[in-house]
């Protein structure tokens, strides 16, 4: 028999290997109390297309079989074998809960009718259950063949659909690649030949939609026609991209119908991931709800996590390096309800579950993706410091063996600080979203102290230096990644120090040096391909700035050109010159080119992201103001904060904008606000899918850069392309940085302990303090002795800083000191022994540097911007490109323990050449036409404008205006003969370039809101 290669044999492939095999039984099978069901393959049943009935969308023989095996008595009340009034009205009313509740919450929770509740499902047994695995194993789990759906277009019929206990799931169309088509024409059919208003496509009526082929797996959970959003289920390939790797075994997408679709996966996913959640709209007060079905990434790293916990236990680290747009909110949330119950040697592995978020506009939002998820609301606390002191909270939630507490990285210092009562003995998860270094720092230590097993209390009749040693070593253990506890990282982009923390470490190399891992990944570049997040680097445009600066005095002082060049690249750039020329191609470039591209219905959103406060509220006004001259209904918004007062009075966000602070995100999404003008604020954490256009003036470069460009990247129905203009021509930094985060970020070895040694040495070898001192220095600090005993140490140490090292000794000593805190407070947490020296020189350092001077540093620079000003100022944007990443993992090295140790000396220049300098790095694009348009922009279009026989001609005799604007003309440019000659020359003796001034003056009077002299 030759090889079927149709679609109708993917279809008997998937069959055989669910159910072991493709046609029906004859005799066809008849649902009875005796009778029992045949299954095969993966654990399901073969149904039968004639059982469907199409007006209630159930399998009437999978459901009579069911309730009939499992509650008699139910089926003997509502008649299941017999088509009449009892049935109809049973049927009715399973309908109805269906479509009020979902097929989800009616598989849970069954329904209630009449005087009767009747379950529709047994869900997984707990160990040890018989009775529930029994109920459980009378579960039908059936698949159908060629169901045809439809009352109205009897023709039409699924390639497939799966039930339980005779309620329709899922649906799948098929596609074979064979046969010269693809999953594309199975999400088309989907789109355009399934009727959206037919009862199985009815919101939350089947659990998913999958459109297949033999190399990839999408899927939807609404079908709404043409507007249908159908989302990637698959592996991800080798090279970390969108797809799914060659199978040995059979098909790349098999995978789907023997792990993902067995029956107890299935009832894993019915149970504790797919979900109907509500999103209320803050303007009008509904909720939109939304069904949510897993995608492969979320599902296989909460399994696996789930897997490694039973396996070990309590006290591993785990981090999951997963790019923007992964949904980390849903997978956080989908692992802490199931975590909680996970057991190890047949108990439960941890009495609580905490998670932490370092981004404040998260906490609330994973906190109702948990409490969507989670079957007791009661079982969930959140710290938000509403009632009582969020230290109170806290300590109520721990004592009262919540199993689940959410809170944010802020609140961990004021909390953990009084958290001594807290219960001990106990084992915890702790899950964090976005992890960064900061996991390694005192805020982190402190929760580990909360949260530590062994604390023991002091005796009264202790000793200081019993006291003393008792200190340090909870010190040293509080520091430690508790054995009591696991902890689970979730980010984006992984530093040196996160995947120090968490990674899961590589076999040796060949040099013995031990590099680190994510436990999983899910790729930027995989996110980009699928279309969860759009690719920001696509049409990316770097802008370059010219400037001419000229002295003002005649006089040629001496600075320091170093501190020069970072000085007068700022003076230009705040320029108010500059602010209004870059304003004016940000403003244009938004409502010329952006959104005439009709992307999002024409919602799209611009930021502005700025270097400093001042640049931001100059950008306020300057793009509001162009904004007005170009009649546009539009209006800025600027985010930053604090009050600050820059000449024109004390300034905030409230008194700019108009509203208060907390409106920003929502103001935003409603017109006339189209431009958020930022400096340090909404850069990170910040999740807006109408933003389309970026305009950076400000250096950006490692995590920083990507954080702040990937505000873009989210997508949106409709939102094909996203851009940005980079004012600073960050080109090369951008392109380093986002290479780190594109694929999987791997940690080359771990740091070296013995670099704090060598730091030690050389701290010592400068004798600014002694050991007797630290040792003393220590012991009064632990035992909270008063400023006066601390501060003699710290003053005899600041006199030999001061007296007996030079500058660069000073300069050394401080960074060397700084290094050692810091490096410390990364390593303490990671290495497998103490070393309480290190500990107490850890603390002794952290009070003696801040008691330190700082060296003379003389400003070499003062005075210089009023003696210069820019006499020209240009902006040439380069051809949009995009910015292409390497399709390679990348290696991080371990954070730098070394520290620098001189003081950097001036280099004194005359003015005259530090003026000359500059002007040859940043004007070398400069032309005499951008000192012309200037000069008419600034000088001779205000004067003519306010001319008083061209202004009376204007108003009152239009026929004549040209005549008087000629003259007007005239008798603006006369008097430049002696300061602009050559320009008088050209315009006396000219006419092509007299007819260029006088367009372009016209054109600037008459505020043509298209053309920018």
């Amino acid at each position: 028999m030759p090889t079927d290669t149709s679609e109708q044999g993917l279809e008997a492939l998937i069959t055989r290997s669910m159910t072991g095999r493709t046609h029906l039984l004859e005799p066809r099978h008849q649902a009875t109390p005796s009778a029992v069901p045949v299954s095969g393959g993966t654990g399901w049943l073969l149904g039968d297309p004639r059982h469907y009935d199409r007006s209630h969308c159930v399998d009437l023989v999978q459901l009579q079989g069911f309730l009939e095996a499992t509650q008699p008595q139910i089926a003997e009340a509502v008649a299941i074998e017999v088509d009449g009034p009892p049935r109809r009205q049973f049927l009715a009313r399973l309908e109805k809960q269906i479509t009020q509740r979902g097929v989800v919450d009616v598989l849970r929770k069954g329904i209630r009718h009449g005087p009767h509740e009747i379950q529709l499902f047994y869900g997984t047994p707990s160990p040890g259950n018989s009775r529930a695995a029994e109920l459980f194993g009378l579960n039908r789990f059936s698949l159908t063949r060629q169901l045809a759906y439809s009352n109205d277009q009897t023709r039409r019929a699924l390639d497939l659909a799966l039930f339980i206990n005779g309620l329709p799931v899922a649906t799948f169309e098929l596609k074979n690649n064979l046969t010269c088509q693809s999953v594309k024409k199975a999400i088309e059919q989907y789109k355009t030949d399934r009727d959206p208003r037919e009862p199985l496509f009815a919101f939350a009526r089947c659990l998913v939609h999958f459109a297949v082929d033999e190399q990839e797996v999408r899927f939807c959970t609404h079908l709404i026609g043409k507007e249908s959003e159908f989302l990637p289920f698959n592996r991800g390939t080798a090279s970390g991209g969108a797809g799914n790797p060659p199978s040995p075994d059979g098909l790349s997408t098999g995978y789907l119908w023997e792990r993902v679709l067995t029956p107890s996966s299935l009832t894993d996913i019915l149970e504790n991931y797919a979900q109907v959640v509500g999103k209320p709209n803050l303007r009008t007060g509904r909720r939109r709800y939304r069904q949510i079905f897993p995608r492969y990434h979320q599902l296989d790293v909460v399994r696996s996590l789930l897997a490694d916990v039973a396996t070990h236990g309590a006290g591993r680290c785990y981090l999951a390096q997963h790019s923007a747009g992964s949904g980390k909110s849903n997978s956080i949330a989908w692992l802490s309800h199931q975590v909680a119950d996970v057991t190890h040697n047949g108990e439960r592995v941890y009495d609580s579950v905490i998670v932490v978020t370092d981004r404040r506009n998260l906490d609330e939002q994973l906190r109702h993706n948990i409490l969507d998820f989670m079957q007791v609301g009661a079982s969930v606390g959140a710290v938000t410091g509403r009632g009582s002191s969020k230290t109170e909270q806290l300590k109520q939630f721990l004592a009262a063996g919540k199993k689940i507490i959410i809170c944010t990285l802020q609140t961990f210092p004021e909390l953990c600080s009084q958290l001594d009562g807290a219960p001990q003995g106990r084992r915890y998860a702790v899950i964090i979203d976005e992890a960064h270094s900061s996991q390694g720092s005192k805020a982190s230590a402190a929760l580990n102290k909360a949260l530590a097993s062994d604390a023991q209390p002091l005796a009264e009749d202790t000793d200081i230096e019993d006291f003393v040693n008792t200190v340090i070593d909870e010190r040293l253990r509080s520091r430690k990644l508790l054995a009591n506890a696991s902890y689970f990282a979730f980010t984006a982009t992984a530093k040196a120090k996160t995947l120090g923390l968490f990674g899961t470490p590589l076999p040796p190399d060949g040099e013995g040096k031990i590099g680190r891992r994510p436990f999983h990944v899910y790729t930027m570049k995989q996110a980009i391909e699928e279309k969860f997040i759009l690719n920001v680097l696509q049409y990316y445009t770097p802008i370059s700035s010219y400037y001419r600066l000229v002295k003002t005095i005649e006089a040629d002082p001496l600075f320091d050109s170093k501190r020069a060049r970072s000085k007068l690249r700022r003076y230009v750039e705040s320029h108010d010159t500059a602010i209004r020329n870059k304003a004016e191609i940000m403003v244009d470039h938004f409502l010329d080119h952006v959104l005439p591209l009709r992307e999002m219905k024409g919602e799209a959103r611009a930021m502005v992201v700025t270097g400093a406060i001042e640049r931001a509220v100059q950008y306020f006004h300057a793009i509001r103001t162009y904004l007005h001259e170009r009649r546009s209904p539009f209006l800025p918004i600027v985010a930053f904060s604090g009050d600050h007062d820059f000449g024109d009075g004390p300034v905030s966000e409230a008194s700019l904008n108009g509203f208060p602070s907390s409106e920003i995100t929502s103001r935003i999404q409603e017109d006339p606000y189209r431009f958020l003008i930022c400096a340090d604020k909404f850069q990170t954490g910040y999740d807006e899918p109408l933003l389309q256009a970026m305009y950076v003036d400000k250096a950006l470069g490692g995590i920083q850069a990507v954080q702040t460009l990937s505000r873009l990247n989210r997508a949106a129905p409709g939102k094909n392309r996203v851009f940005v203009l980079d004012f600073q021509d960050n080109t090369a930094a951008v392109e380093a940085a986002f290479a780190d985060y594109y694929k999987t970020t791997l940690l080359s070895e771990e740091t070296d302990p013995n670099k704090l040694h060598d730091l030690r040495d050389s701290l010592d070898q400068l004798r600014v303090y002694t050991w007797e001192q630290v040792e003393e220095f220590v012991g009064l600090f632990l035992s909270n002795s008063d400023r006066e005993e601390l501060q003699p140490i710290l003053n005899q140490c600041r006199q030999i800083y001061t007296e007996q090292l030079s500058e660069d000794d000073q300069v050394a000593f401080k960074s060397k000191a700084k290094a050692f805190v810091r490096s410390y407070d990364f390593l303490a947490t990671i290495l497998t022994y103490d070393n309480p020296e290190w500990e107490k020189l850890s603390i002794f350092l952290t009070l003696l540097v801040r008691a330190l001077p700082a060296p003379d540093e003389d400003d070499l620079t003062k005075g210089m911007l009023e003696l210069i000003d820019m006499d020209s100022y240009r902006i040439e944007k380069q051809e949009e490109r995009g910015v292409p990443l390497p399709d390679q993992d990348s290696t991080l090295d371990p954070a730098p323990v070394s520290a620098g140790g001189f003081k950097p000396q001036p280099e004194l220049e005359p003015l005259s050449v530090i003026v000359i300098n500059f002007n040859e790095q940043f004007g070398t694009s400069f032309s005499d036409e951008d000192r012309i348009r200037r000069l008419i922009r600034e000088e001779i279009a205000p004067q003519v404008a306010q001319d008083q026989r061209y202004r009376n001609a204007k108003a009152n005799t239009p026929n004549t205006a040209a005549i008087e604007l000629d003259a007007a003309l005239n008798r603006v440019v006369d008097p430049l003969f002696l300061d602009q000659t050559e320009f008088y020359k050209q315009f006396k003796d000219n006419s092509l370039f007299r007819n260029f001034v006088r367009d372009l003056v016209t054109r600037l009077i008459n505020n043509n809101p298209h053309k920018s002299p």
